[in-house]
Protein backbone atom coordinates (compact mmCIF):
# COMPACT_ATOMS: atom_id res chain seq x y z
CA UNK A 1 0.00 0.00 0.00
CA UNK A 2 1.24 3.50 -0.82
CA UNK A 3 0.20 6.39 1.42
CA UNK A 4 -1.43 9.12 -0.68
CA UNK A 5 0.35 12.48 -0.69
CA UNK A 6 -3.10 14.07 -0.71
CA UNK A 7 -3.79 12.73 2.79
CA UNK A 8 -3.78 14.81 5.94
CA UNK A 9 -0.10 15.66 6.75
CA UNK A 10 -0.65 15.01 10.46
CA UNK A 11 -2.13 11.61 9.67
CA UNK A 12 0.80 10.75 7.40
CA UNK A 13 3.31 11.71 10.10
CA UNK A 14 1.44 9.65 12.72
CA UNK A 15 1.46 6.62 10.41
CA UNK A 16 5.14 7.13 9.64
CA UNK A 17 6.04 7.19 13.35
CA UNK A 18 3.91 4.10 13.95
CA UNK A 19 5.75 2.20 11.22
CA UNK A 20 9.13 3.36 12.52
CA UNK A 21 8.32 2.25 16.07
CA UNK A 22 7.19 -1.12 14.77
CA UNK A 23 10.81 -1.92 13.96
CA UNK A 24 11.73 -1.45 17.65
CA UNK A 25 15.03 0.05 16.47
CA UNK A 26 15.20 3.42 18.26
CA UNK A 27 17.84 3.72 21.00
CA UNK A 28 19.18 0.21 20.41
CA UNK A 29 22.86 -0.72 20.57
CA UNK A 30 25.09 -0.61 17.47
CA UNK A 31 24.79 -3.57 15.10
CA UNK A 32 27.50 -4.78 12.74
CA UNK A 33 25.16 -5.18 9.76
CA UNK A 34 24.15 -1.50 9.82
CA UNK A 35 27.72 -0.36 10.50
CA UNK A 36 28.97 -2.40 7.51
CA UNK A 37 26.42 -0.83 5.15
CA UNK A 38 27.26 2.67 6.41
CA UNK A 39 31.02 2.12 6.05
CA UNK A 40 30.61 0.65 2.56
CA UNK A 41 28.50 3.65 1.50
CA UNK A 42 31.13 6.08 2.81
CA UNK A 43 33.93 4.12 1.17
CA UNK A 44 32.32 3.88 -2.26
CA UNK A 45 31.29 7.56 -2.14
CA UNK A 46 34.83 8.54 -1.05
CA UNK A 47 33.44 10.38 1.98
CA UNK A 48 34.92 10.47 5.51
CA UNK A 49 31.58 10.26 7.34
CA UNK A 50 28.56 8.03 6.75
CA UNK A 51 25.35 7.65 8.76
CA UNK A 52 22.15 5.63 8.99
CA UNK A 53 19.74 8.27 10.31
CA UNK A 54 16.13 7.78 11.45
CA UNK A 55 13.65 10.66 11.93
CA UNK A 56 11.82 10.12 15.23
CA UNK A 57 9.47 13.06 15.66
CA UNK A 58 11.48 16.11 16.77
CA UNK A 59 14.82 14.30 16.95
CA UNK A 60 17.21 12.66 14.51
CA UNK A 61 18.64 9.35 15.80
CA UNK A 62 21.59 7.50 14.31
CA UNK A 63 21.61 3.72 14.11
CA UNK A 64 25.09 3.82 12.57
CA UNK A 65 27.66 6.57 12.21
CA UNK A 66 28.80 9.51 14.33
CA UNK A 67 26.96 10.10 17.62
CA UNK A 68 24.52 13.04 17.47
CA UNK A 69 26.01 14.91 20.48
CA UNK A 70 29.39 14.91 18.73
CA UNK A 71 28.22 16.66 15.58
CA UNK A 72 25.08 18.58 16.47
CA UNK A 73 21.68 18.48 14.76
CA UNK A 74 21.64 16.87 11.32
CA UNK A 75 17.87 17.05 10.88
CA UNK A 76 18.00 19.92 8.40
CA UNK A 77 20.03 17.84 5.94
CA UNK A 78 18.30 14.50 6.48
CA UNK A 79 14.83 16.04 6.63
CA UNK A 80 15.56 17.67 3.28
CA UNK A 81 16.66 14.36 1.73
CA UNK A 82 13.58 12.53 3.07
CA UNK A 83 11.27 14.73 1.02
CA UNK A 84 12.61 13.56 -2.35
CA UNK A 85 13.06 10.20 -4.07
CA UNK A 86 16.50 9.10 -5.23
CA UNK A 87 19.71 10.71 -4.00
CA UNK A 88 19.62 14.31 -2.72
CA UNK A 89 22.92 16.18 -2.91
CA UNK A 90 24.13 19.44 -1.36
CA UNK A 91 27.31 20.10 -3.32
CA UNK A 92 28.54 23.06 -1.25
CA UNK A 93 26.54 23.74 1.91
CA UNK A 94 28.47 26.95 2.58
CA UNK A 95 26.98 28.43 -0.60
CA UNK A 96 23.47 27.08 -0.04
CA UNK A 97 21.21 29.58 1.79
CA UNK A 98 19.30 26.70 3.36
CA UNK A 99 22.38 25.24 5.07
CA UNK A 100 25.07 27.96 5.14
CA UNK A 101 24.37 28.82 8.81
CA UNK A 102 23.94 25.20 9.95
CA UNK A 103 26.25 24.26 12.89
CA UNK A 104 27.56 21.26 10.93
CA UNK A 105 28.80 23.73 8.30
CA UNK A 106 29.98 26.58 10.53
CA UNK A 107 31.16 24.46 13.46
CA UNK A 108 34.28 22.31 14.00
CA UNK A 109 33.14 19.60 11.59
CA UNK A 110 33.08 22.07 8.69
CA UNK A 111 30.92 19.85 6.47
CA UNK A 112 30.45 21.17 2.94
CA UNK A 113 29.05 18.23 0.94
CA UNK A 114 26.07 16.00 1.70
CA UNK A 115 24.38 13.17 -0.18
CA UNK A 116 21.49 11.11 1.14
CA UNK A 117 19.11 8.41 -0.08
CA UNK A 118 15.80 8.07 1.81
CA UNK A 119 14.91 4.87 3.67
CA UNK A 120 11.47 4.14 2.22
CA UNK A 121 9.23 1.32 3.42
CA UNK A 122 6.76 -0.60 1.27
CA UNK A 123 4.06 2.05 1.91
CA UNK A 124 6.23 4.80 0.44
CA UNK A 125 6.91 6.35 3.86
CA UNK A 126 10.38 7.87 4.38
CA UNK A 127 11.67 6.68 7.77
CA UNK A 128 15.15 8.13 7.58
CA UNK A 129 18.20 8.49 5.37
CA UNK A 130 21.42 6.68 4.46
CA UNK A 131 23.80 9.58 3.95
CA UNK A 132 27.43 10.67 3.67
CA UNK A 133 29.15 13.92 4.61
CA UNK A 134 32.41 15.42 3.34
CA UNK A 135 34.37 18.42 4.60
CA UNK A 136 35.24 19.46 1.04
CA UNK A 137 32.78 20.85 -1.48
CA UNK A 138 32.16 18.60 -4.48
CA UNK A 139 30.84 20.65 -7.39
CA UNK A 140 30.38 17.56 -9.56
CA UNK A 141 28.65 15.58 -6.81
CA UNK A 142 28.54 11.79 -6.89
CA UNK A 143 29.04 9.89 -10.11
CA UNK A 144 26.37 7.55 -11.48
CA UNK A 145 27.86 4.44 -9.83
CA UNK A 146 28.08 6.16 -6.44
CA UNK A 147 24.47 7.39 -6.66
CA UNK A 148 23.22 3.95 -7.64
CA UNK A 149 25.24 2.40 -4.81
CA UNK A 150 23.74 4.78 -2.25
CA UNK A 151 20.21 3.95 -3.43
CA UNK A 152 20.86 0.19 -3.40
CA UNK A 153 22.44 0.35 0.05
CA UNK A 154 19.48 2.40 1.33
CA UNK A 155 17.24 -0.46 0.22
CA UNK A 156 19.66 -2.80 1.97
CA UNK A 157 19.16 -0.85 5.22
CA UNK A 158 15.40 -1.25 4.83
CA UNK A 159 15.91 -4.96 4.24
CA UNK A 160 17.96 -5.14 7.44
CA UNK A 161 15.23 -3.26 9.33
CA UNK A 162 12.61 -5.62 7.98
CA UNK A 163 14.79 -8.63 8.83
CA UNK A 164 15.30 -7.31 12.35
CA UNK A 165 11.57 -6.79 12.85
CA UNK A 166 10.78 -10.21 11.44
CA UNK A 167 13.22 -11.92 13.78
CA UNK A 168 11.85 -9.99 16.77
CA UNK A 169 8.30 -10.97 15.92
CA UNK A 170 9.42 -14.57 15.50
CA UNK A 171 10.88 -14.66 19.01
CA UNK A 172 7.67 -13.19 20.43
CA UNK A 173 5.35 -15.45 18.47
CA UNK A 174 6.34 -19.00 19.32
CA UNK A 175 2.66 -19.96 19.16
CA UNK A 176 2.44 -18.72 15.59
CA UNK A 177 5.19 -21.03 14.27
CA UNK A 178 3.86 -21.19 10.73
CA UNK A 179 3.77 -17.42 10.39
CA UNK A 180 7.27 -17.10 11.87
CA UNK A 181 8.71 -19.65 9.42
CA UNK A 182 7.13 -17.80 6.50
CA UNK A 183 8.54 -14.49 7.74
CA UNK A 184 12.00 -16.04 8.01
CA UNK A 185 11.70 -17.42 4.47
CA UNK A 186 10.80 -13.98 3.17
CA UNK A 187 13.66 -12.37 5.03
CA UNK A 188 16.12 -14.96 3.70
CA UNK A 189 14.93 -14.21 0.21
CA UNK A 190 15.48 -10.50 0.72
CA UNK A 191 18.99 -11.10 2.07
CA UNK A 192 19.81 -13.25 -0.94
CA UNK A 193 18.50 -10.45 -3.14
CA UNK A 194 20.67 -7.97 -1.24
CA UNK A 195 23.72 -10.19 -1.75
CA UNK A 196 22.96 -10.32 -5.44
CA UNK A 197 22.65 -6.54 -5.53
CA UNK A 198 26.04 -6.12 -3.85
CA UNK A 199 27.57 -8.54 -6.33
CA UNK A 200 26.03 -6.56 -9.18
CA UNK A 201 27.35 -3.27 -7.78
CA UNK A 202 30.87 -4.65 -7.27
CA UNK A 203 30.97 -6.18 -10.75
CA UNK A 204 29.75 -2.97 -12.37
CA UNK A 205 32.46 -0.82 -10.80
CA UNK A 206 35.41 0.23 -13.02
CA UNK A 207 37.80 -0.69 -10.20
CA UNK A 208 38.96 -4.06 -8.99
CA UNK A 209 37.20 -4.85 -5.70
CA UNK A 210 38.33 -7.39 -3.15
CA UNK A 211 37.76 -8.34 0.46
CA UNK A 212 39.79 -10.10 3.10
CA UNK A 213 39.32 -11.75 6.44
CA UNK A 214 40.93 -10.08 9.50
CA UNK A 215 43.95 -12.40 9.15
CA UNK A 216 44.62 -11.10 5.61
CA UNK A 217 43.20 -14.11 3.73
CA UNK A 218 41.64 -12.75 0.51
CA UNK A 219 38.28 -14.43 -0.02
CA UNK A 220 36.55 -12.34 -2.71
CA UNK A 221 37.37 -10.58 -5.99
CA UNK A 222 34.92 -8.93 -8.36
CA UNK A 223 34.69 -9.64 -12.07
CA UNK A 224 36.92 -6.64 -12.91
CA UNK A 225 39.87 -8.28 -11.11
CA UNK A 226 39.64 -11.45 -13.16
CA UNK A 227 39.10 -9.50 -16.40
CA UNK A 228 42.14 -7.30 -15.71
CA UNK A 229 44.55 -10.03 -14.60
CA UNK A 230 43.24 -12.88 -16.74
CA UNK A 231 43.55 -15.17 -13.69
CA UNK A 232 41.23 -18.15 -13.36
CA UNK A 233 38.36 -17.51 -10.96
CA UNK A 234 39.36 -18.50 -7.43
CA UNK A 235 43.04 -18.95 -8.29
CA UNK A 236 44.16 -15.82 -6.40
CA UNK A 237 42.30 -16.45 -3.14
CA UNK A 238 44.25 -16.56 0.08
CA UNK A 239 47.77 -15.14 -0.30
CA UNK A 240 48.18 -15.93 -4.00
CA UNK A 241 47.41 -12.32 -4.96
CA UNK A 242 51.03 -11.38 -4.19
CA UNK A 243 52.28 -13.56 -7.02
CA UNK A 244 50.41 -11.32 -9.50
CA UNK A 245 52.60 -8.34 -8.54
CA UNK A 246 55.85 -7.45 -10.30
CA UNK A 247 58.77 -9.20 -8.51
CA UNK A 248 60.43 -5.84 -7.75
CA UNK A 249 57.26 -4.57 -6.01
CA UNK A 250 56.14 -7.72 -4.15
CA UNK A 251 58.05 -7.18 -0.91
CA UNK A 252 56.96 -3.55 -0.65
CA UNK A 253 53.30 -4.47 -1.21
CA UNK A 254 53.37 -7.40 1.23
CA UNK A 255 55.21 -5.36 3.90
CA UNK A 256 52.61 -2.59 3.69
CA UNK A 257 49.78 -5.17 3.90
CA UNK A 258 51.32 -6.86 6.96
CA UNK A 259 51.68 -3.45 8.61
CA UNK A 260 48.00 -2.63 8.00
CA UNK A 261 46.90 -6.02 9.34
CA UNK A 262 49.00 -5.43 12.45
CA UNK A 263 47.94 -1.84 13.16
CA UNK A 264 44.48 -1.64 11.58
CA UNK A 265 45.58 1.42 9.61
CA UNK A 266 44.26 1.88 6.04
CA UNK A 267 46.29 0.17 3.32
CA UNK A 268 47.57 2.14 0.32
CA UNK A 269 50.39 1.21 -2.04
CA UNK A 270 51.26 1.51 -5.73
CA UNK A 271 52.65 -1.49 -7.56
CA UNK A 272 52.82 -3.05 -11.00
CA UNK A 273 50.14 -5.73 -11.44
CA UNK A 274 50.22 -8.49 -14.03
CA UNK A 275 47.83 -7.68 -16.89
CA UNK A 276 46.04 -10.33 -18.93
CA UNK A 277 48.22 -9.31 -21.91
CA UNK A 278 51.29 -10.58 -20.05
CA UNK A 279 52.69 -7.11 -19.31
CA UNK A 280 52.58 -5.25 -16.00
CA UNK A 281 50.44 -2.15 -15.36
CA UNK A 282 50.73 0.34 -12.53
CA UNK A 283 47.91 -0.05 -10.00
CA UNK A 284 46.89 1.87 -6.89
CA UNK A 285 45.65 -0.55 -4.21
CA UNK A 286 43.70 0.73 -1.20
CA UNK A 287 41.86 -1.02 1.62
CA UNK A 288 39.85 0.04 4.67
CA UNK A 289 39.08 -2.05 7.76
CA UNK A 290 35.52 -2.77 8.91
CA UNK A 291 35.28 -2.83 12.71
CA UNK A 292 32.71 -4.17 15.16
CA UNK A 293 31.30 -2.30 18.17
CA UNK A 294 34.39 -3.22 20.23
CA UNK A 295 36.71 -1.78 17.59
CA UNK A 296 38.07 -5.11 16.37
CA UNK A 297 38.60 -5.52 12.62
CA UNK A 298 36.07 -7.96 11.20
CA UNK A 299 36.81 -7.54 7.49
CA UNK A 300 38.83 -5.57 4.97
CA UNK A 301 37.37 -4.09 1.79
CA UNK A 302 39.79 -2.98 -0.89
CA UNK A 303 39.99 -1.62 -4.41
CA UNK A 304 42.59 -1.65 -7.15
CA UNK A 305 42.68 1.23 -9.64
CA UNK A 306 44.49 1.13 -12.96
CA UNK A 307 46.82 4.18 -12.90
CA UNK A 308 49.01 3.22 -15.86
CA UNK A 309 47.75 6.13 -17.97
CA UNK A 310 48.32 8.55 -15.10
CA UNK A 311 51.91 7.30 -14.78
CA UNK A 312 52.48 7.80 -18.50
CA UNK A 313 51.12 11.34 -18.29
CA UNK A 314 53.38 12.10 -15.32
CA UNK A 315 56.43 10.88 -17.23
CA UNK A 316 55.47 12.91 -20.30
CA UNK A 317 54.96 16.00 -18.15
CA UNK A 318 58.36 15.51 -16.50
CA UNK A 319 60.08 15.18 -19.88
CA UNK A 320 58.36 18.33 -21.16
CA UNK A 321 59.29 20.23 -18.00
CA UNK A 322 62.93 19.18 -18.34
CA UNK A 323 63.02 20.21 -22.00
CA UNK A 324 61.52 23.64 -21.25
CA UNK A 325 63.91 24.10 -18.34
CA UNK A 326 66.85 23.24 -20.58
CA UNK A 327 65.73 25.80 -23.16
CA UNK A 328 65.28 28.49 -20.49
CA UNK A 329 68.77 27.80 -19.17
CA UNK A 330 70.14 28.19 -22.69
CA UNK A 331 68.36 31.55 -22.99
CA UNK A 332 70.09 32.76 -19.81
CA UNK A 333 73.43 31.62 -21.26
CA UNK A 334 72.77 33.38 -24.59
CA UNK A 335 71.82 36.64 -22.86
CA UNK A 336 74.96 36.48 -20.71
CA UNK A 337 77.11 35.83 -23.79
CA UNK A 338 75.50 38.73 -25.65
CA UNK A 339 76.30 41.06 -22.75
CA UNK A 340 79.93 39.88 -22.76
CA UNK A 341 80.24 40.49 -26.51
CA UNK A 342 78.62 43.89 -26.18
CA UNK A 343 81.06 44.84 -23.41
CA UNK A 344 83.99 44.06 -25.71
CA UNK A 345 82.52 46.26 -28.42
CA UNK A 346 81.72 49.06 -25.98
CA UNK A 347 84.45 49.08 -23.29
CA UNK A 348 82.84 52.03 -21.54
CA UNK A 349 79.86 49.72 -20.71
CA UNK A 350 82.06 46.95 -19.27
CA UNK A 351 81.10 47.69 -15.64
CA UNK A 352 77.40 47.75 -16.53
CA UNK A 353 77.69 44.52 -18.50
CA UNK A 354 79.53 42.79 -15.63
CA UNK A 355 76.85 43.80 -13.12
CA UNK A 356 74.05 42.72 -15.46
CA UNK A 357 75.73 39.37 -16.10
CA UNK A 358 76.08 38.62 -12.39
CA UNK A 359 72.38 39.36 -11.86
CA UNK A 360 71.41 37.15 -14.81
CA UNK A 361 73.67 34.41 -13.39
CA UNK A 362 71.84 34.67 -10.07
CA UNK A 363 68.51 34.27 -11.82
CA UNK A 364 69.84 31.30 -13.81
CA UNK A 365 71.05 29.68 -10.58
CA UNK A 366 67.64 30.23 -8.96
CA UNK A 367 65.94 28.66 -11.98
CA UNK A 368 68.30 25.69 -11.96
CA UNK A 369 67.67 25.14 -8.26
CA UNK A 370 63.87 24.87 -8.51
CA UNK A 371 63.60 23.64 -12.10
CA UNK A 372 66.67 21.51 -12.97
CA UNK A 373 66.60 20.41 -16.61
CA UNK A 374 67.84 16.94 -15.61
CA UNK A 375 67.85 14.98 -12.36
CA UNK A 376 71.67 14.92 -12.45
CA UNK A 377 71.79 18.71 -12.52
CA UNK A 378 69.62 19.05 -9.40
CA UNK A 379 71.67 20.53 -6.53
CA UNK A 380 72.70 17.88 -4.03
CA UNK A 381 70.77 19.50 -1.18
CA UNK A 382 68.11 18.32 1.24
CA UNK A 383 65.09 19.35 -0.79
CA UNK A 384 63.91 22.67 -2.15
CA UNK A 385 63.79 24.83 0.96
CA UNK A 386 64.76 28.46 1.43
CA UNK A 387 67.83 27.69 3.54
CA UNK A 388 69.11 25.12 1.05
CA UNK A 389 68.67 27.60 -1.77
CA UNK A 390 70.43 30.43 0.11
CA UNK A 391 73.39 28.30 1.12
CA UNK A 392 73.82 27.29 -2.50
CA UNK A 393 73.52 30.94 -3.61
CA UNK A 394 76.23 32.07 -1.15
CA UNK A 395 78.79 29.35 -2.01
CA UNK A 396 80.92 31.74 -4.18
CA UNK A 397 81.51 33.94 -1.12
CA UNK A 398 82.82 31.18 1.19
CA UNK A 399 86.34 31.47 2.62
CA UNK A 400 89.20 29.59 0.96
CA UNK A 401 89.02 26.91 3.68
CA UNK A 402 85.35 26.31 2.83
CA UNK A 403 83.96 28.09 5.90
CA UNK A 404 80.68 29.88 5.06
CA UNK A 405 81.00 33.64 5.32
CA UNK A 406 77.23 34.08 5.16
CA UNK A 407 75.75 32.07 8.06
CA UNK A 408 72.10 31.12 7.50
CA UNK A 409 70.07 30.14 10.58
CA UNK A 410 66.54 30.19 12.03
CA UNK A 411 63.22 28.85 10.79
CA UNK A 412 63.41 27.19 7.39
CA UNK A 413 60.50 27.41 4.95
CA UNK A 414 59.08 25.72 1.86
CA UNK A 415 60.21 27.36 -1.33
CA UNK A 416 59.01 27.21 -4.95
CA UNK A 417 59.87 28.63 -8.35
CA UNK A 418 57.59 31.67 -8.15
CA UNK A 419 59.55 33.04 -5.18
CA UNK A 420 62.99 32.08 -6.57
CA UNK A 421 63.46 35.16 -8.78
CA UNK A 422 62.79 37.93 -6.21
CA UNK A 423 64.66 36.04 -3.45
CA UNK A 424 67.66 35.48 -5.75
CA UNK A 425 67.73 39.14 -6.76
CA UNK A 426 67.39 40.34 -3.15
CA UNK A 427 70.23 38.32 -1.66
CA UNK A 428 72.46 38.43 -4.71
CA UNK A 429 72.31 42.23 -4.54
CA UNK A 430 73.06 42.25 -0.80
CA UNK A 431 75.95 39.79 -1.17
CA UNK A 432 77.41 41.68 -4.15
CA UNK A 433 77.30 45.01 -2.29
CA UNK A 434 78.82 43.35 0.80
CA UNK A 435 81.65 41.96 -1.33
CA UNK A 436 82.31 45.41 -2.84
CA UNK A 437 81.83 47.75 0.10
CA UNK A 438 80.68 45.83 3.18
CA UNK A 439 81.56 42.92 5.43
CA UNK A 440 82.56 40.54 2.63
CA UNK A 441 85.10 43.03 1.25
CA UNK A 442 87.60 42.14 3.99
CA UNK A 443 88.78 38.64 5.03
CA UNK A 444 87.55 38.92 8.61
CA UNK A 445 84.07 40.14 7.67
CA UNK A 446 81.02 37.95 8.12
CA UNK A 447 77.25 38.11 7.49
CA UNK A 448 74.51 36.65 9.69
CA UNK A 449 71.23 35.88 7.91
CA UNK A 450 68.50 34.83 10.34
CA UNK A 451 64.96 33.84 9.42
CA UNK A 452 61.95 33.34 11.66
CA UNK A 453 58.25 32.63 11.22
CA UNK A 454 55.87 34.92 13.09
CA UNK A 455 52.31 33.72 12.58
CA UNK A 456 51.37 34.54 9.00
CA UNK A 457 54.60 36.54 8.47
CA UNK A 458 58.15 35.48 7.64
CA UNK A 459 61.00 37.82 8.64
CA UNK A 460 64.51 37.67 7.12
CA UNK A 461 67.27 39.75 8.78
CA UNK A 462 70.65 40.43 7.10
CA UNK A 463 73.41 41.68 9.47
CA UNK A 464 76.94 42.54 8.32
CA UNK A 465 79.74 42.45 10.91
CA UNK A 466 83.50 42.95 10.78
CA UNK A 467 83.53 45.08 7.66
CA UNK A 468 84.48 48.75 7.13
CA UNK A 469 82.71 51.14 9.51
CA UNK A 470 79.74 52.95 7.97
CA UNK A 471 79.25 56.67 8.29
CA UNK A 472 75.56 56.60 7.41
CA UNK A 473 73.23 55.90 4.52
CA UNK A 474 74.39 56.58 0.96
CA UNK A 475 73.57 59.84 -0.71
CA UNK A 476 70.48 59.08 -2.79
CA UNK A 477 68.97 55.74 -3.71
CA UNK A 478 70.85 53.87 -6.40
CA UNK A 479 69.78 51.06 -8.69
CA UNK A 480 70.66 48.46 -6.04
CA UNK A 481 68.26 50.00 -3.51
CA UNK A 482 65.52 50.15 -6.12
CA UNK A 483 66.13 46.48 -6.96
CA UNK A 484 65.84 45.51 -3.28
CA UNK A 485 62.55 47.38 -2.95
CA UNK A 486 61.23 45.87 -6.19
CA UNK A 487 62.05 42.34 -5.02
CA UNK A 488 60.60 42.60 -1.50
CA UNK A 489 57.75 45.09 -1.87
CA UNK A 490 56.79 44.61 -5.49
CA UNK A 491 57.15 40.86 -6.01
CA UNK A 492 56.98 39.33 -2.52
CA UNK A 493 54.37 41.77 -1.19
CA UNK A 494 56.36 42.61 1.96
CA UNK A 495 58.12 45.46 3.68
CA UNK A 496 61.82 46.41 3.60
CA UNK A 497 63.78 48.25 6.30
CA UNK A 498 67.49 49.19 5.96
CA UNK A 499 69.71 50.46 8.78
CA UNK A 500 73.23 51.77 8.06
CA UNK A 501 74.68 51.19 11.54
CA UNK A 502 78.34 52.02 12.09
CA UNK A 503 79.18 48.36 12.74
CA UNK A 504 77.52 47.22 9.52
CA UNK A 505 74.45 47.24 7.30
CA UNK A 506 71.26 45.65 8.64
CA UNK A 507 68.35 44.80 6.33
CA UNK A 508 64.99 43.40 7.48
CA UNK A 509 62.57 41.92 4.92
CA UNK A 510 59.12 41.22 6.41
CA UNK A 511 56.98 39.24 3.94
CA UNK A 512 53.79 37.12 4.03
CA UNK A 513 54.59 33.51 4.94
CA UNK A 514 52.76 32.33 1.84
CA UNK A 515 54.98 34.43 -0.48
CA UNK A 516 57.75 31.81 -0.45
CA UNK A 517 55.50 29.00 -1.72
CA UNK A 518 52.55 30.68 -3.50
CA UNK A 519 51.68 27.58 -5.53
CA UNK A 520 51.26 25.45 -2.41
CA UNK A 521 49.31 28.19 -0.64
CA UNK A 522 46.93 28.46 -3.60
CA UNK A 523 46.44 24.68 -3.58
CA UNK A 524 45.50 24.72 0.10
CA UNK A 525 42.88 27.37 -0.49
CA UNK A 526 41.13 25.54 -3.34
Amino acid sequence: MTVSTQSNPDAIEAERLRVLRSFDILDTDPEQAFDDVMLLAARICDAPVGMVSLAAGDRQWFKAGVDLPAIGPAGAFCGHAMRWPGVTQVRDAALDPQFADHPLVTGPTGFRFYAGAPLIDDQGLALGVLCVFDSRPRPDGLDETQRMTLEVLARQVMALLERRRALRERRRSDEAATAAVEAARQVTGKLAESDARFQAIADSMPQMVWSSRPDGHHDYYNARWYAFTGAAEGSTLGDAWGDMIHPEDQERARTAWRASLSTGEPYEVEYRLLHHTGSYAWTLSRAMPIRNAEGAVTRWFGTGTDIAEMKRLEQAKALLSQELSHRIKNIFAVISALLALSARQYPEAKAFARAARTRISALARAHEFVRPHTESSRPSLDGTTLHAFLRDLFLPYDAENGEPRVAVSGDDADFDDQAATPVALLFHELATNAAKYGALSVPEGRVELTTRGQGDRYVMTWRERGGPALSGPPQGAGFGSSLLALSVEGQLGGGLEQTWARKGLEVVADIPATALAPRRAAGQLT
